[in-house]
């Protein structure tokens, strides 16, 4: 078996050398983008942390009312934002609520055009499928390593592990969606002389939109599974508490942090599904 490790496929010094060649390369453009993230981030912390917690609180309870009309999640929302003020956690779940937007926005942003791409050229999405995998699998402390070269410590390499993290299930929710459309309704639409991109606009994005919105509560989902390892690179939050709390065997602490990001969770979850998928505290 010594003739297999006598010449080592040069895996990791090619990553290596790569990430060189983008540090040397484009350290500005890596510098303007850490830039522009960290005021996406501080723009959302100043609105979730500038107010009293419980003009926050209501406004959170008020928007929960207008966009589920439930009582229930209603009621679970103003109780779990409050239960979270009465443990004292107030300031680090703002901060992992503007990590979990942040993240969110990016990955919608670009998951949601490259999805259609994927779904308008089946060799397109053929060639990101692996890619895909490969973003979902890899440990995510792998490329916590790189970010961290490109960017520092900070709340920016936690968001930019976060959206590698989370990226593939708008790209794969919205491709779903988009490729779900029946035919009849985009030969209809075509009969009629809509051109490609008011069949887009018109027919396959509406008819696509569950798929979708159930591409952002995962995102949403899968940012806030990210906290604790964010918080290894120096991203604020939630996450630091726990490791904290790790680090020092603290079971109080511990639960209390997790049962935090717990109710974070289910009234993102909540706000954010999809109508289709029923509603419920």
């Amino acid at each position: 078996m010594d003739f297999l490790t006598e010449y080592r496929v040069p895996i990791g010094p090619g990553a290596k050398t790569f990430v060189d060649w983008l540090t040397t390369n484009f350290e500005l453009f890596f510098d303007q983008l850490a830039n522009f993230l960290s005021g996406v981030v501080a723009v959302l912390l100043f609105i979730l942390q500038t107010p009293h917690a419980l003009i926050v609180v209501a406004v959170v309870t008020a928007l929960s009312w207008w966009l589920r009309r439930s009582i229930g999640i209603t009621l679970f929302t103003l109780l779990g934002l409050l239960l979270i003020i009465n443990q004292g956690y107030w300031k680090e779940t703002t901060e992992t609520l503007a990590l979990v937007l942040a993240a969110s926005f990016v990955s919608m942003a670009v998951g949601i055009p490259l999805g259609i791409a994927a779904a308008r050229r089946p060799m397109f999405y053929a060639f990101m499928r692996p890619v895909l995998d490969l973003m979902q699998t890899i440990p995510t402390f792998v490329y916590l390593i790189p970010a961290l070269i490109l960017f520092g410590l900070g709340m920016v390499p936690g968001l930019i592990a976060t959206v590698i993290f989370a990226i593939p299930a708008p790209i794969r929710l919205t491709r779903l969606g988009i490729i779900s459309t029946p035919p009849s309704l985009v030969e209809a639409a075509v009969s009629f002389g809509a051109t490609p991109s008011q069949v887009l606009r018109k027919i396959e994005i509406p008819f696509a939109m569950p798929q979708i919105m159930a591409g952002l509560t995962q995102t949403i989902m899968l940012s806030l599974s990210m906290v604790v390892i964010a918080a290894l690179v120096g991203a604020n939050g939630l996450g630091v508490p726990v490791l904290r709390a790790l680090n020092t065997v603290n079971v109080a602490k511990g639960f209390e942090a997790g049962l935090c990001i717990v109710v974070l969770a289910i009234i993102l979850d909540r706000l954010f599904r999809s109508s289709d998928e029923g509603e419920g505290a």
